[in-house]
């Protein structure tokens, strides 16, 4: 071969290996409809809306378009949207891992209550346990699992007649009524000897108003959003969850998807997933404080009263994870969930799951 035809050979040898290393164009147009999760928080607004509506079109030369809605918009609860994207209701749906397991309890093992409490030890476990929560998806929901990320800890809201009062041990939640939304926060809540009651999270204010809960579960800024200051008195900062959330696609409008524009779709939904783990964990302290006496940017603040748990209450809860909500999730979800589990999460946390 001639030094000119070697040369030429080189340089087209590297222009493949460029081209290789760069997301390929899309070569098809497709506007998909997908379901986000609530309008009025920051999930939607600043990440799943923007996906499909901002970055996906602009990553694909405006060949690949949506229309989203979230729940709040379309009527629908948590608890409904996988069914539909099984059918192939819709091509996207944004949806918890704990409002998706009742095809499936092996979804709730990336959530189990008072597991985990922070959150770069939150992400390990995710990450480590993701080829699970693909598999169920895949089998369960006919579903492609696009990306994994978090909202703000899921933490107590807790109405006391008297807000002079400065120190509450989890002790004092025995007996009281508290809004759950998964089998493993109702788990938890007995392990308190109090009652779980299961309601959606836009039922929430008037059923702590009217006293049918007495307290209740959800994350730090979501809690601020949906006005619960208006109508609870405390906040115990424990994290009970972290209300793990996925992107997921119907597998059969994956599969008639071409290799190029399935790779946008990925490259694009990673990029959304670290950006909303690296948001979550500043508004989550931020939701702390709007709740409490502030700063706030978001607005007024809400006047709550923080408990910081003891080093004895700290400990109960990790009591209660391990021999109540672990051992319950082991039992209802069989030996293949444990031992799945125990090489993956468990791994992670130190801690065993015994059917």
């Amino acid at each position: 071969m001639s030094r000119l035809k070697s040369s030429l050979a080189g340089a087209v040898a590297i222009g493949v290996l460029a081209l290789s290393a760069v997301p390929a164009a899309a070569q098809m147009t497709k506007k998909f409809e997908v379901v986000g999760t609530w309008g009025f928080l920051e999930n939607y607004k600043q990440f799943e809306s923007k996906l499909w509506t901002t970055d996906l079109p602009k990553a694909s030369g405006g060949k690949l378009t949506a229309n989203v809605k979230p729940y709040t918009e379309l009527g629908l609860k948590g608890y409904e949207v996988m069914a539909g994207l099984k059918k192939g209701a819709y091509d996207v749906v944004h949806a918890l891992t704990s409002y998706s397991a009742k095809a499936s309890p092996a979804l709730e093992g990336i959530d189990l209550a008072g597991v985990v409490q922070d959150f770069d030890t939150y992400r390990k476990a995710v990450n480590a346990y993701r080829p699970i929560i693909a598999r169920e998806l895949a089998d369960k929901y006919n579903a492609k699992l696009l990306n994994m990320y978090t909202f703000p800890s899921q933490q107590l809201w807790c109405n006391f007649k008297d807000k002079s009062i400065k120190s509450i041990p989890l002790s004092a939640l025995a007996g009281k009524k508290i809004r759950t939304y998964s089998r493993t926060l109702g788990d938890f809540i007995e392990g308190l000897n109090a009652s779980a009651v299961t309601i959606a999270f836009a039922e929430v204010v008037p059923a702590l108003q009217k006293g049918v809960a007495d307290c209740g579960i959800t994350g730090t800024m979501p809690a601020y959003n949906a006005k619960w200051w208006q109508v609870v008195t405390h906040n115990i900062r424990i994290r009970v969850g972290y209300a793990a959330t996925f992107t997921a696609m119907n597998m059969d409008t994956w599969n008639s998807l071409d290799e190029a524009t399935q790779k946008i779709i990925l490259a694009e939904t990673k990029k959304m997933e670290d950006a909303v783990w690296a948001f979550e964990q500043s508004l989550d302290q931020k939701g702390m404080d709007c709740n409490a006496s502030g700063p706030c940017d978001k607005g007024e603040p809400g006047g709550m009263v923080p408990i910081t748990p003891s080093a004895e209450d700290q400990k109960k809860v990790k009591e209660i994870a391990e021999k109540v909500v672990l051992a319950r999730w082991a039992k209802r979800c069989g030996q293949k969930c444990a031992d799945d589990w125990n090489a993956t999460v468990g791994k992670v946390v130190g801690m065993t799951a015994k059917p």
